[in-house]
């Protein structure tokens, strides 16, 4: 049974519309929703918790209905909003268990619960730090961890990424996807950053002025691609210059040579220029499609 369903869900403001006929079904998962800013990703997520009414159209989570049950709803949903929206002077450990007590934990569970949550987050040693002290990376760390702390089945995490440096995205994502695969909780994480969800998504749903474009599994969208990605300890460019040598045309993206995969006598000539350079063969895969370029391709199909 989907985890959240819409039908022709429809949310318009006086100036513009949110959400246009949007029929999705999300299933367990890490499910990604990814679009522009003001694509309507908050507007959905407002309106799944009942915390925003819908114009027309039908939306239900755990097969409730959003505008009769929103308080049932809210008991099984943990919520991290795009905003900093934390209290400065308190510690991370005291506004976790007040979060705790407000979804119904007892006193000593919640305190028991923050302690874990907060360690698993990475905060436990700066828990009893005043939270206008932390950087913005430790305070989306803590609003995931109020998201987390009463245990729910399926959070939603609005923008969890925005204003961390690139290592620090690199963290919060892994934190993201532990959250299904080491807890089973389903995960609805929006993002207008394309390459974010397709590391850490199972399935990919893609909206644009508040219309669906694209709804399908993650290994859809990064269907594989006629290009071998390789990756060397040292010497990549003196690999890369060998190869072209060879004949292959080849291109550099980072610490990676990307060249055409016309037939298996490829990876022949990768073997070569790697033990004719002695350095080490860290990667050798099939290349993928980006969710990017399949967006690029249905934005065109949409505009046409």
């Amino acid at each position: 049974m989907p985890v959240i369903q819409t039908e022709e869900l429809t949310k318009r403001f006086p100036s513009t519309t949110a959400l246009d006929q949007l029929t999705i079904e999300v299933e367990p998962g890490v499910v990604g929703l990814v679009g522009a800013n003001g694509a309507g990703k908050s507007t959905l997520i407002k309106i799944l918790l009942g915390l925003s009414s819908a114009t027309s159209g039908r939306a239900s989570v755990f097969g409730l209905d959003v505008t009769a049950e929103g308080p049932r709803i809210r008991e099984r949903v943990g919520y991290m909003p795009e905003h900093d929206c934390l209290p400065a002077d308190v510690s991370a450990t005291e506004f976790v268990v007040h979060m705790a007590r407000m979804s119904g934990l007892p006193a000593d569970a919640a305190r028991e619960r923050t302690a874990d949550t907060l360690r698993h987050v990475g905060l436990y040693e700066e828990r009893y730090r005043p939270i206008g002290g932390y950087s913005t990376g430790m305070k989306q760390r803590v609003k995931l961890a109020q998201a987390l702390v009463h245990d729910p089945e399926i959070v939603m995490l609005d923008e969890p990424t925005n204003g961390l440096d690139p290592v620090g995205r690199d963290e919060m994502l892994a934190l993201i996807r532990r959250i299904w695969s080491e807890f089973g909780i389903t995960v609805l994480v929006t993002s207008h950053l394309l390459g974010e969800l397709e590391r850490i998504s199972d399935h990919v749903v893609v909206i644009d002025g508040g219309r669906l474009l694209r709804s399908s599994s993650t290994s859809e969208f990064t269907r594989t691609s006629q290009t071998l990605a390789v990756e060397v300890s040292a010497e990549a460019d003196a690999v890369g210059e060998a190869l072209a040598a060879a004949g292959l045309t080849v291109k550099r993206e980072g610490r990676l040579l990307v060249l055409p995969l016309d037939d298996d006598e490829v990876y022949d000539l990768v073997r070569d220029a790697v033990a004719a350079q002695g350095v080490g063969l860290i990667r050798l895969e099939q290349g993928r499609h980006h969710i990017s370029e399949i967006f690029g391709e249905d934005q065109g199909g949409a505009a046409r």
